[in-house]
C-alpha cells in the first residue's frame, strides 16, 4: 500500500484499546491525518505509550492538546450498547474539539451520500444512491446499505449486514453479523438485531431480536445491558 500524503492535521484518538489500535492503523495508512496521542479516561489507563505515542487522560488531553491546534476520532467499540462511545463523543465536542470521520478508500461511496463525524467506514462498505449515515456511526467491514436508507447516530454495523434501500436505523442500535433488513423498514432506536436475524416487520423501541424471521426477545436492552433510560447526553 503506498502511504498517502499527510495534510499537516493532527489527530487524537480518544480511546487506548482494539478499536484504537484499529483507529490507528486505518487513519495512518489510508488518511491524510497523522496520529499525535491517545487519551483514555485517567482510570481506566492500561499504558503510557502505544505505537510510541503517549497515553493521556482524557480529563486533561485538552490542555496538553489544544483544540485549535489538534482535532479528535473517538474509537470505542459497542460496550453497553454503544453508551460509553456516544458519552465520550459528547464530551470531546464539548471539550472543543472537531471531531473527524474515516472512510475507507475501498468503500463505494456513492457521490450524494452524507456521512456525519466521527464516523468509522471500513473496506467493502457499500453506501448506495442518497444513504445518509449520521454521527459517531461504525460501519465494520463489508456491509450493503441500500439507496435512500438512514442511518441514525451512534449506531454499530457489524460486518456482512444487508440494510435494503430505503430503510431507517433508529439511534444507538447494534446491527449483527450476516443480519437481513428488508426493503423499507424502521428499526426504532435501541434495538439489538442479533447475527443472522432476518428482519421483515418494523421493530419496537429498545427490543432484541433473534432469528428467521425475527422475533422480539422477552427482556428489552435496557434491562439486559442494564441501561440507565433516564441519562441523556
Amino acid at each position: 500500500m503506498v502511504q498517502p500524503v499527510k495534510n499537516g492535521e493532527k489527530l487524537v484518538i480518544i480511546g487506548d484499546g482494539e478499536l484504537a489500535e484499529i483507529a490507528y492503523e486505518y487513519f495512518t495508512y489510508d488518511s491524510p491525518y497523522e496520529i499525535v496521542a491517545f487519551a483514555a479516561e485517567k482510570d481506566y489507563i492500561k499504558r503510557d505509550n502505544l505505537y510510541d505515542l503517549p497515553v493521556v487522560s482524557f480529563e486533561e488531553v485538552h490542555q496538553i492538546y489544544p483544540v485549535t491546534e489538534f482535532k479528535a476520532f473517538v474509537a470505542i467499540l459497542h460496550t453497553n450498547l454503544n453508551r460509553l462511545r456516544t458519552r465520550l463523543y459528547h464530551e470531546t465536542k464539548n471539550k472543543g474539539y472537531e471531531l473527524v470521520s474515516y472512510v475507507s478508500s475501498k468503500a463505494f461511496v456513492w457521490r450524494n451520500v452524507t456521512i456525519g463525524e466521527n464516523c468509522f467506514i471500513f473496506e467493502n462498505n457499500v453506501l448506495q444512491h442518497h444513504v445518509n449515515v449520521g454521527n459517531n456511526v461504525i460501519l465494520w467491514s463489508g456491509n450493503h446499505v441500500g439507496h435512500r436508507s438512514v442511518i441514525k447516530d451512534n449506531c454499530y454495523i457489524s460486518s456482512h449486514a444487508v440494510i435494503a434501500g430505503d430503510c431507517e436505523i433508529g439511534e444507538n442500535c447494534f446491527i449483527g453479523i450476516n443480519s437481513t433488513i428488508n426493503d423499507g423498514l424502521r428499526v426504532r432506536k435501541d434495538c439489538f438485531i442479533s447475527s443472522g436475524a432476518l428482519v421483515i416487520k418494523n421493530t419496537l423501541e429498545g427490543k432484541i431480536y433473534n432469528g428467521s424471521p425475527a422475533k422480539a426477545a422477552p427482556i428489552d436492552v435496557y434491562r439486559f445491558f442494564n441501561i440507565d433510560t433516564e441519562l441523556v447526553f
